[in-house]
């Protein structure tokens, strides 16, 4: 069984989520609040936002580089909620074991050095390994639910990530905060995004609730449709 995971993001009326960007349209708080209100102890986010907001710069090489090469995991610390990082080939470096007042729970695939999950047992930070070449998304979740005792996720970060997810039929609800601006800016990272296949089929979603919050910020929920 899986936990039951919300993407929860802040987006320009364009569907960009750029932060420096998000944070000039509406205030961080009103983001937060929200956040709060979801009830999810646990929260997720991919590798540039972990590095962005959370790393203490990138994991040097050194020990064994040989891949762990199978399914498994290691429990540093039980919680009722964890920071997860989705992290593939095992990259970021961390200073602590926590990041926003919990525990560290790193995901990573099966490719990923050994040596790096020794660095971060080390540190006492968790660790899942799932996925041969990539993270097998739908199996990691199993695993932090089952080992972990996680029962409620947000993804708190990245398009990559939120798309991903979705692609994976992972998703339970989207809660979408659409602030009162535009970005327009070429390139920018949507609220899902990096979905390869052309051919993917559109995901359907039942409206659950409305509100206005903020300086004009449209709070929508849905539930995704099964």
């Amino acid at each position: 069984m899986k936990p039951f995971i919300i993407s929860h993001m802040m987006m320009s009326v364009d569907g960009r989520i750029d932060c420096a960007m998000t944070e000039k349209i509406e205030e961080p708080s009103v983001y937060y609040d929200a956040l709060d209100s979801l009830a999810c102890p646990s929260q997720l986010m991919g590798r540039v936002t972990m590095q962005l907001h959370y790393a203490a710069g990138l994991w040097t090489v050194g020990g064994n580089t040989a891949p762990v090469g199978h399914e498994c995991f290691h429990v540093a610390s039980g919680s009722e909620g964890y920071t997860i990082a989705l992290d593939t080939h095992g990259s970021l470096a961390y200073s602590g074991n926590t990041a926003d007042g919990k525990p560290l729970l790193v995901v990573v695939a099966e490719c990923c050095p050994k040596a790096y999950l020794d660095y971060l047992a080390g540190k006492g930070i968790s660790w899942v390994a799932a996925g041969k070449e990539h993270i097998d998304l739908r199996r990691a979740m199993e695993l932090v639910a089952c080992h972990f005792g996680v029962r409620r996720i947000s993804l708190v970060g990245g398009g990559h990530v939120n798309g991903a997810f979705l692609a994976a039929g992972l998703l339970d609800e989207v809660s979408v905060m659409v602030g009162p601006g535009i970005d327009g800016r070429r390139g920018m990272t949507a609220i899902f995004d990096g979905i390869a296949d052309p051919q993917a089929e559109p995901v359907l979603l039942d409206l659950r609730d409305v509100q206005r919050v903020g300086n004009g910020t449209v709070w929508l929920r849905y539930t995704v449709r099964q």
